[in-house]
């Protein structure tokens, strides 16, 4: 083979190696303009990701007792990262949020261990989020919520 075309062939084939070798393996989805209730969780020290990527029709912070609603439109299943566990958000969401906590959570369940449990608390603790189920809490790195997961299925209005 003539030592030219060799040459060239070796240089376009290390040229797509790199080509390959540059691009992201896992692209992110790239995460919608949030909506101000996503706004008004970082406010709170907390990552846009703990709502849905969906529209939310209205939210609602009483800025003395800190209790907040947010209408979703309608049901929400997504799957929370890092292990995967199905979680549900009703229609609205309620409790009562200060720098740093969320408590008196009501309408977010997650499935775990074979059984529904309904996430009654949320605290960021430095770069961790630490869900409460009850007296149970479960620690995870915030990053995981950078990016608001999308809705999956069906919506419902329940």
């Amino acid at each position: 083979m003539n030592p030219q075309i060799l040459f060239l062939l070796i240089l376009l084939l290390n040229l797509i190696s790199l080509s390959i070798s540059l691009q992201n393996p896992n692209p992110k989805p790239p995460n919608p303009t949030p909506s101000l209730a996503h706004v008004e969780l970082t406010n709170y020290g907390f990552p846009v990701g703990l709502l849905p990527a969906t529209t939310v029709l209205s939210h609602a912070v009483n800025q003395t007792s800190g209790e907040f609603t947010v209408n979703l439109g309608g049901a929400c299943k997504i799957t929370l990262p890092p292990d995967n566990y199905v979680a549900t958000y009703s229609n609205t969401i309620r409790g009562k949020i200060v720098k740093g906590r969320i408590a008196e959570l009501d309408g977010i369940r997650v499935r775990a261990m074979f059984r529904w449990w309904s996430i009654t608390g949320i605290r960021s603790s430095g770069d961790d989020i630490v869900f409460e189920v009850g007296m149970v809490t479960a620690k995870y790195p915030s990053k995981n919520f950078d990016v608001s997961p999308p809705c999956e299925g069906k919506r419902s209005s329940s």
